[in-house]
């Protein structure tokens, strides 16, 4: 049985959803201030956020959920 750890999350924090809100931060920051020494390092954080949330903390879970199937199966 495969774990999808998307199932227990709300609309709100879907994969979509961090992405569009990403993506909106980004064009936000260069629409208002068109200066890309703001827009780059935001950029980067939100490039950061979308690494943990979208790709490390799915990772991770399934580890997880992997294990505790491994161990209840022993």
């Amino acid at each position: 049985m495969s774990y999808n750890p998307w199932q227990a999350k709300p609309w709100w924090c879907q994969p979509w959803t961090i992405l569009l809100t990403g993506a909106g931060g980004i064009g936000a920051s260069w629409w208002l201030f068109h200066r890309w020494w703001l827009t780059l390092p935001l950029s980067f954080l939100i490039a950061l956020w979308w690494a943990y949330f979208l790709v490390l903390w799915p990772q991770s879970l399934k580890q997880v959920s992997q294990a505790d199937i491994n161990s209840t199966a022993e």
